[in-house]
């Protein structure tokens, strides 16, 4: 049979989340992201999920690894965004590492490029309105964000961008995605508000969305063209 008659091979989609970090005891990112792949695997997908360290230099090389024993097609990096009420869909990596806290392996840098000789930010490769609309669609609550932060979750997100843009990459698709606290969210001070949260059961069904529209063809568009920005 020749090459033309050969169906193509459904892209591979690594899910990434994290550890606990800054002294809590639980990440929504990580059990999202596990329950995420076992959905898509349920459903025919080629999905696996990854544990990343919250620290600098160790989340890189976790998603070295990842992406070297796994040759994903589809990138998405998730992480804890505590105090959003809403799956934020992020658009822009910076090229900076500012970290209001320590990381798990106490390293805290202070205006440091994430690498020396990179460009100033990357964006998102995933259809970011796509899955926002399909979000809005499913009654799960979502925005689409300009800033990750510059914390760990930032750092990744550049890594995973830079990797995915690099000669030989198996990546075509890839990005971040922040999410709020789940049902097990920390108790806070008897005199602050509570934590908004979101089912996790919702996280993870926010994830395979999202997976399932990055692995939906382009069909020549590569994103709903309608208005997503913000004034400030």
């Amino acid at each position: 049979m020749s090459p033309s008659h050969v169906a193509a091979r459904p892209a591979r989609i690594l899910l990434t989340g994290f550890e606990p970090f800054g002294g809590d005891g639980h990440n929504p990112s990580w059990p999202a992201a596990q329950e995420a792949a076992r959905t898509l695997r349920a459903q025919g997908m080629d999905a696996v999920a990854e544990r990343l360290p919250c620290t600098f230099g160790g989340s890189t090389e976790a998603l070295e690894q990842a992406l070297t024993e796994h040759r994903p097609g589809i990138v998405i990096a998730c992480g804890l965004a505590g105090g959003r009420a809403q799956v934020a869909v992020e658009r822009v990596a910076v090229n900076l590492q500012d970290a209001r806290i320590p990381d798990n392996a106490g390293c805290q840098p202070a205006g440091r490029p994430v690498d020396d000789a990179g460009p100033a930010a990357y964006f998102s490769t995933l259809p970011v309105k796509r899955v926002l609309a399909a979000l809005d669609g499913a009654r799960i609550p979502a925005e689409l964000s300009l800033s990750a932060g510059s914390f760990v979750c930032n750092h990744v997100f550049y890594e995973v961008m830079h990797r995915a843009g690099a000669r030989g990459s198996s990546v075509r698709r890839a990005g971040f995605i922040h999410l709020p606290w789940d049902e097990r969210a920390p108790r806070r001070a008897a005199d602050a508000e509570p934590w908004p949260t979101l089912p996790a059961a919702d996280l993870a069904r926010a994830l395979v969305i999202a997976a399932q529209e990055a692995a939906r063809p382009a069909s020549g568009v590569p994103d709903l063209e309608i208005p997503g920005g913000a004034l400030y």
